[in-house]
Order: C-alpha cells, then sequence, then structure tokens
C-alpha cells in the first residue's frame, strides 16, 4: 500500500519566524542594560534614576499586555504583530535621541507599549499552527531565541559602543524589527488553510481546525468573565510575577553589579554577562522539551508540566545565594550560570499552560499571565536600585531567593488540563 503524501513543513517555517521576533524583542530589551554605563557617563544617571529608566519599559509592557493580546485574538497576529514590531522598532532607534532622563524614560516608556502585544499575539499566532505536544517545545525554543537575543547583546554592544558609541546600538536594533516585519507579513497566515505551501497531511498533523472552532475567524469575541474569574489563571500570574521578578534583576542590573561588585572590566563584563543568559537559552529549550516528553510518556499534562516548572524553581533557589555571598567572583559567575538555567526551565512550560488552558483563546490568556509577570518585571530595577543605594548588592538577590520557593509553591497548584474556555 503506497504511503500517503509527506506533510510540508510550512509550521516549521513559521516556527522559526516566531523565534527570530523573540530573539529581537530580548535585544531590544536589553540593550540598554549593556549601554547603561556609557549612558551614566555622558548624562550623569544615578542608580535611582537608571532604575527608573530601566522601568519604564516595564510598566507600559506590563499595563498593555491584556490590550496588546485581545488585539492578537481580535484582528490576527499577521497584521497585530507586524505593527506592533514597526512601533517598538521606531522608539527603539528614537532611544538614541533622548537629550535628558525624562526623555529616555518617555521613549523606553512607548517602546515597552509597542511590545506588550509581542508575546500573547506570537503565543496566538502558533496555536492554530501546532499540536498539543509541540507547544511546550515551541514555546521552550521561542524563549530560548530571546535568551539567545539576550546573549549576543553584550558583546555586540561593547563592541558598537567602543567602535561607534552607544547610539548605533539603537540605530542597528531598531533596523532589525522593521526588516523582521516586513518578512513575518509577507510569509505568516493566520491559519494554515489559508497559506499556499500547506498541504491536506499537514494540516492533518497539525489537527486543524485547533483548539477552539470558534476562533477560526479573525474576528471572535473574548469571553472575558470565565477567564478573569479562573482560579487557575490567578495562580499562573502569581508564578509568572516571581519569575519574572527575578529574571529583570538580571536582565537590567547584573551588568552593572558585575562591574561594581566584582570589579570586571568593561570587555570582562561583555564576556560574563552573556555566559547565565546563554545557559538561559538552554534552560528554556530543554524545560519546553522535556515538558512535551513527560506529557506523551505519561499520557497527562499535569505532572508533565508541574515538574518541569518546580525543577527550575528549585534549581534557582538553591544557587541564587551562594552566587551572591562567595567572595570567588568566577565561582559566582559559574553558580549564577546554574542559576539561571534553573529559572529558564520554568518559561517554556509557562506559555504551554496558557496554550493549553486558552485554547483558541490565548492570546488573552497569556495577556493577563503576561502582564501579572512583567509587573514583577517593572517593580524588580526600581527596588534593586534601592536595595543597592540603602543595604548593599547582597539584598536583591535574598528577595529573589524568597520570590524562587513561592514560584515552586504556585506550581503546585496549576493545572493545564483544566481548559478556562471550554
Amino acid at each position: 500500500m503506497a504511503a500517503g503524501p509527506r506533510a510540508s513543513s510550512v509550521r516549521h517555517r513559521v516556527l522559526a519566524l516566531a523565534v527570530v521576533v523573540y530573539l529581537i524583542t530580548y535585544m531590544d530589551r536589553v540593550c540598554i542594560a549593556n549601554a547603561a554605563p556609557a549612558i551614566r557617563q555622558e548624562f550623569g544617571f544615578d542608580t535611582v534614576t537608571m532604575g527608573w529608566i530601566f522601568s519604564a519599559f516595564s510598566w507600559s509592557y506590563a499595563l498593555f499586555q491584556i490590550p496588546g493580546g485581545w488585539l492578537g485574538d481580535r484582528f490576527g497576529p499577521r497584521r497585530v504583530l507586524a505593527t506592533m514590531v514597526v512601533w517598538w522598532s521606531a522608539f527603539t532607534a528614537a532611544t538614541a535621541l533622548a537629550w535628558n532622563a525624562r526623555s529616555m524614560a518617555g521613549f523606553r516608556l512607548l517602546f515597552g507599549l509597542g511590545e506588550a502585544g509581542a508575546f500573547p499575539t506570537a503565543t496566538r499566532a502558533l496555536s492554530h499552527w501546532l499540536p498539543a505536544t509541540e507547544r511546550g517545545f515551541a514555546q521552550g525554543i521561542t524563549h530560548a531565541g530571546s535568551r539567545l537575543g539576550a546573549t549576543l547583546t553584550p558583546p555586540i554592544v561593547v563592541f558598537l559602543t567602543m567602535r561607534f558609541g552607544w547610539r548605533s546600538v539603537f540605530y542597528l536594533f531598531g533596523l532589525a524589527g522593521v526588516v523582521w516585519a516586513a518578512a513575518w507579513y509577507a510569509y505568516y497566515r493566520d491559519h494554515p488553510q489559508q497559506h499556499g505551501g500547506v498541504n491536506a497531511a499537514e494540516l492533518a498533523v497539525i489537527g486543524h481546525p485547533a483548539n477552539n472552532p470558534q476562533a477560526i475567524g479573525p474576528a471572535i469575541r473574548v469571553p472575558w468573565g470565565k477567564i478573569l474569574g479562573s482560579r487557575n489563571l490567578r495562580v499562573l500570574c502569581g508564578m509568572y510575577f516571581c519569575y519574572a521578578y527575578c529574571l529583570w534583576m538580571y536582565l537590567t542590573w547584573f551588568p552593572t553589579y558585575l562591574l561594581e561588585a566584582r570589579q570586571f572590566s568593561l570587555k570582562e563584563m561583555g564576556l560574563f554577562a552573556s555566559a547565565p543568559l546563554a545557559a538561559a537559552t538552554l534552560g528554556d529549550a530543554v524545560g519546553g522539551w522535556l515538558s512535551d516528553v513527560l506529557a506523551r510518556r505519561f499520557g497527562t499534562l499535569r505532572w508533565a508540566r508541574r515538574s518541569v516548572g518546580i525543577l527550575g524553581f528549585l534549581v534557582m533557589a538553591a544557587c541564587v545565594l551562594p552566587a551572591t555571598v562567595t567572595h570567588d567572583r568566577y565561582l559566582s559567575i559559574a553558580l549564577t550560570t546554574v542559576a539561571l538555567f534553573g529559572l529558564e526551565l520554568t518559561v517554556g512550560v509557562s506559555w504551554a499552560v496558557a496554550l493549553d488552558v486558552g485554547a483558541g483563546f490565548a492570546g488573552s490568556v497569556s495577556g493577563v499571565m503576561n502582564m501579572w509577570g512583567n509587573l514583577g518585571g517593572a517593580l524588580s530595577p526600581i527596588l534593586v536600585a534601592y536595595l543597592v543605594k540603602f543595604y548593599h548588592w547582597q539584598a536583591p538577590f535574598v528577595v529573589a531567593f524568597g520570590l524562587c520557593l513561592l514560584g515552586a509553591i504556585c506550581y503546585l497548584r496549576i493545572d493545564p488540563d483544566d481548559r478556562i474556555v471550554a
């Protein structure tokens, strides 16, 4: 008996495009942290002022998560995500035009508004393209792309700053986003059957129509009552708050910590700031992949998602305090590298859970989760600045330790089998 036609692989190219945009998002977010020493030298900003500038992005990013996710659900990811990327790329470039602290914070605020819907809309973009057993890997590999962007950024920023000045960083990174937006709009379609390269065999693999037949059209009504009333989502949001607070402590202040607390040179900082983020990249991919493997082996999402999330938070908690109290600065880097690997094990799983419980409304569900996460991300750089000013550099890591334990407890109560929208 002849085998049927081989499934096309358009969904893998869509996933690759998503990985690239995740990479760009983090390059645009963290470039300011690595340019901060040069910016502070030019403008004379103190630690607290720089903390508020770092935080400006996170406030608008957090508060516009729900509108951003709703836009992707309501009008479709193709148009919405392309528009968002062009918007935030323009304000990435505009950061180079800042003339004082307020103008720089204002540009970062508008930049955050544009990026706010990126992850929820990208999650929604993949919801119709991937079967359930590929979601953990997909979320892991996309977030690995974001951490790869953060990993590549420090040496790139140091090189560009030393050769061309810190403003060149923002111009170049802004241009990259515009190029991606053009490629996305040209190739992506909101539903697989709309893409000329998708054959019937690939549609069968995907299981299209996807999770919610009511979500096939681009204009749908989002059931906010069910979403906001979900206990499952509230626990998910609490967990993601703990995660994002810890992550943003490293994304914003870790380069400065290496310079001031560990006495590394600027060139050394560019190298050692990348090491924990490289481990985070691996952690993203491994966490999502491992969760999918466990789901296929045991036939249940509940403990496949929970076990990986709990493990990740506990690894982070076990390493974060030793990393800051040790007097050996190279051991500190090694322990921080393991800590970030553990923290990032949780990420692909968290976004896979948003897909699991949100189904055709995954953009809105993940938007709520990411909003709460980034409220933690908004508080993190400010609180770190004050803790360092009034106490010492060890204090922020003590807070992170406690939040990691709380995140592990939250994961015990998350149930990916409990669909918010049936």
